[in-house]
C-alpha cells in the first residue's frame, strides 16, 4: 500500500525537502547533454513553482535536489502568475496564445475562464509533489523525444525527506548531496563537478546567481559569497581548503570495523559514504521536530503510528540529529 508523503502546508510554515529519484532499472542514461538539460529544467520549474533550490546533484541514473518552500502568506498576484506561466511556456502554441488572450481579458473582469486558470496555477505553487512531477514529466518528454525512446523513464515515485529548517541540519544534508560526485568517483572535489549546486555556485560570476543564493541561504543569507564559500568548503573537507592529494577514502571494511567498535569518525569522512538516513529517513532533524511531525502526520491521516524518533548511530558528530524511520538495510555503505 502506498504511504502518504510527509509534507507541510505552505500556508502554515516553510519547509525544506531532500528529494531523490532514479531511472528505470537504475540504467545509466544521462550524459552531459542530458544533465545540462535537467539542470535547466530544475531552475526553470523552481522559478515557476516559487520554490528555492538550495543545492542539487545530477548523476547518470538519478538526481538529488534540496529545496526550500517558503511560507505562503499571500498568494502570487495575477501578474506574477502570468510571469511564471511565460517561463513554463516560452513558446506557446496558437491555441495556447488564443486561450491566454481570453484569460488575460477575464483576469480584469473576474471571468470564469480566468478563475479556473488561476486555480490551476495556484495548485502547482509551493508543493514539493507538483515541483517534482513537473521536473520529471518535462525532462522525460524531452529525453524520450531526443533519443527516439518511449515508455517510462523514471523507476518509481520520488523519495523525499522533510528536513528541519535549522542551519546545522540543512548544511549537513547539503554537504551530503554535493558530495555525491565524490562518492561516485566523478571528482575529488565537488567544485570540479559542473552538475552539482556547489560546483555551479563556484563557477558563477555573479553573487546574485541562484546557486550562490542557495548556499548562502544554508550558511547565512547576510554573509558575502567569500565568507559563505570559505565556510562551506571547510565543512566539505573538515580542515584545510581542499582534498588531500592521494588521500584514500575510507574502505567499507574499515568503516564497518569502526562501527562495530563503536568508534567515531569526522563528519566529513562519514558524508563520503552512503548514508541511507538522508534518503530513506522520511524526516530528519531534532528529536522534538521529528516527534512533532510524526504526531501531526498520524493525526492528519488517522493512523496509529508505531514509528518513533530514532537518533542517528553515534559514529560522527551529528549533533542531535534524529530520523523518523528505522532502516532495514545497512545504514551506511
Amino acid at each position: 500500500m502506498r504511504v502518504a508523503r510527509v509534507k507541510l502546508s505552505p500556508a502554515e510554515t516553510e519547509a525544506v525537502y531532500h528529494c531523490m529519484t532514479r531511472t528505470v532499472n537504475g540504467e545509466r542514461l544521462f550524459d552531459d547533454t542530458a544533465k545540462e538539460t535537467l539542470r535547466k529544467h530544475l531552475w526553470l520549474i523552481a522559478d515557476y513553482c516559487g520554490v528555492q533550490i538550495l543545492t542539487y546533484a545530477l548523476l547518470s541514473n538519478h538526481f538529488h535536489v534540496l529545496i526550500k518552500i517558503p511560507q505562503l502568506t499571500t498568494p502570487p498576484t495575477d501578474a506574477e502568475l502570468l510571469r511564471r506561466y511565460a517561463i513554463l511556456y516560452p513558446k506557446p502554441t496558437k491555441y495556447q496564445t488564443a486561450q491566454l488572450d481570453v484569460i488575460k481579458t477575464q483576469l480584469e473582469t473576474g471571468g470564469p475562464e480566468a478563475t479556473r486558470w488561476r486555480t490551476r496555477q495556484l495548485a502547482l505553487m509551493g508543493d514539493v509533489s507538483a515541483f517534482m512531477k513537473l521536473v520529471k514529466q518535462r525532462f522525460a518528454t524531452w529525453y524520450n523525444k531526443t533519443h527516439r525512446r518511449y515508455g517510462t523513464l523514471w523507476a518509481e515515485r520520488f523519495k523525499s525527506v522533510l528536513v528541519e529548517p535549522k542551519d546545522r541540519v540543512i548544511e549537513t544534508m547539503a554537504l551530503y548531496i554535493d558530495l555525491n560526485c565524490v562518492r561516485a568517483g566523478l571528482a575529488q572535489d565537488p567544485k570540479d563537478y559542473r552538475f552539482c549546486g556547489y560546483g555551479e555556485a563556484v563557477a558563477a560570476s555573479s553573487e546574485n546567481h541562484p546557486a550562490r543564493r542557495g548556499l548562502a541561504a544554508i550558511c547565512g543569507p547576510h554573509r558575502p559569497w567569500t565568507e559563505v564559500h570559505a565556510h562551506y568548503r571547510e565543512a566539505l573537507f573538515g580542515t584545510g581548503s581542499g582534498p588531500k592529494a592521494n588521500a584514500p577514502a575510507i574502505t567499507p571494511e574499515a568503516f564497518e570495523n569502526v562501527l562495530k567498535q563503536k568508534g567515531r569518525l569526522p563528519l566529513s569522512t562519514v558524508l563520503r559514504c552512503r548514508v541511507r538516513y538522508f534518503t530513506d529517513g522520511v524526516v530528519l532533524g531534532s528529536q522534538a521536530y521529528v516527534q512533532q511531525n510524526l504526531s501531526a502526520y498520524a493525526q492528519r491521516h488517522r493512523r496509529r503510528e508505531k514509528s518513533t524518533p530514532r537518533p542517528l548511530k553515534p559514529i560522527a558528530d551529528w549533533g542531535d540529529l534524529t530520523t523518523l524511520r528505522g532502516l532495514r538495510n545497512a545504514v551506511f555503505g
